[in-house]
């Protein structure tokens, strides 16, 4: 123990080198790739480079980051929080550069756009054409596109680790400024082997359908409100759509899923819309980002690109509502940590 707790004292960081940074980058690479192999065609340098960076970063700091082995690769409790810090410590990097970008009126550096799933068959959602309009006034930024929750994309946009998020409204916080973008409709769904799939649903209530098992998301959100409101019996849960999708086909719940989503289910035998006139709501998605410190050019101009493609037939409001009535690219799902 005591071997230990001297190896950690002598490696408490003084000045952080250009060479400390260096080691960084990789170690977030290696976490968000998952392992060694994968970021290695990331970083464009080989498995035994990657291995001797993670190894000197964790000399340097005095702690274990990582697991790898059979069982596969891990981050540690503590890589999970150098991890954590490293990503606001690049964003802090990448603010600095871009607040120097807008003294010299020019805009370039990373811009990191977090949406949440399943937006892309979304035909109200014109969020490729922001991005095309976004590419043509600003060729020098890099674009980062992420797939994540929604607790996750709120948490990013307010410790600065996402300069933009879309997600669906469900509450307000002082600290986010947002913009209504587009709708989604939600259906209520069951797969081809739930008994509800080849029976009459004329005479289904809410109260009625408190006896089938209820898949809905797991965080705060336009979905989890309404399965309380209606004292829905969640006994599965998922964190994106694709998860409730999986829990749908089993055929052993119920659950609400977009309905430009599940449509090529529908079409091949695989899934039902449970009552759709009566079992729906209106999800209303809006872009959210920081309101202080004063977001970046490359930021403002985004917002702007994003509100002129939703303009033609987009919602008017301007606040979110939880639920209504009845340019290099990078594409990265993040996962749970």
């Amino acid at each position: 123990m005591q071997e230990k707790t001297d190896t950690r004292a002598r490696a408490l960081l003084g000045q952080l080198t250009d060479m400390d940074l260096r080691l960084l980058r990789v170690f977030r690479s290696v976490a968000d790739c998952g392992g060694m192999a994968a970021a290695e065609l990331e970083l464009n340098i080989g498995i035994s480079t990657v291995s001797r960076h993670v190894k000197d970063l964790e000399t340097r700091l005095g702690l274990v980051l990582c697991r790898r082995g059979r069982a596969g690769f891990a981050l540690t409790p503590e890589g999970q929080r150098v991890y954590d810090e490293t990503l606001r410590l690049f964003a802090s990097v990448d603010a600095f550069r871009g607040s120097i970008d807008d003294i010299h009126d020019r805009m370039g550096g990373r811009l990191e756009l977090a949406v949440f799933d399943k937006t892309a068959s979304n035909p109200q959602a014109r969020i490729g054409e922001a991005l095309a309009r976004f590419r043509v006034q600003a060729p020098d930024v890099t674009l980062s596109l992420h797939v994540a929750s929604i607790n996750t994309i709120e948490r990013g946009v307010i410790d600065g680790r996402f300069h933009l998020g879309v997600i669906p409204a469900h509450r307000a916080s002082r600290s986010l400024a947002y913009d209504t973008l587009f709708d989604e409709t939600m259906l209520l769904y069951c797969g081809a082997q739930h008994p509800l799939f080849g029976a009459e649903h004329r005479g289904l209530t809410w109260q009625k359908l408190r006896v089938h098992d209820f898949a809905g998301l797991g965080e705060h959100s336009p979905n989890m409100e309404l399965s309380h409101r209606h004292r829905l019996p969640r006994t599965a849960t998922g964190f994106d759509q694709e998860s409730i999708a999986t829990l749908i086909l089993s055929g052993r719940f119920l659950g609400f899923l977009p309905d430009h989503y599940a449509e090529s289910f529908e079409r091949r035998g695989l899934m039902r819309a449970v009552a759709p006139a009566r079992f729906r709501y209106a999800c209303r998605f809006v872009g959210l980002a920081r309101r202080s410190p004063r977001p970046s050019r490359a930021t403002l101009l985004l917002q702007d690109c994003l509100r002129a493609a939703h303009a033609q037939g987009s919602p008017q409001a301007t606040a979110p509502n939880p639920i209504g009535a009845g340019t290099a690219l990078t594409m990265r799902v993040n996962s749970a940590r």
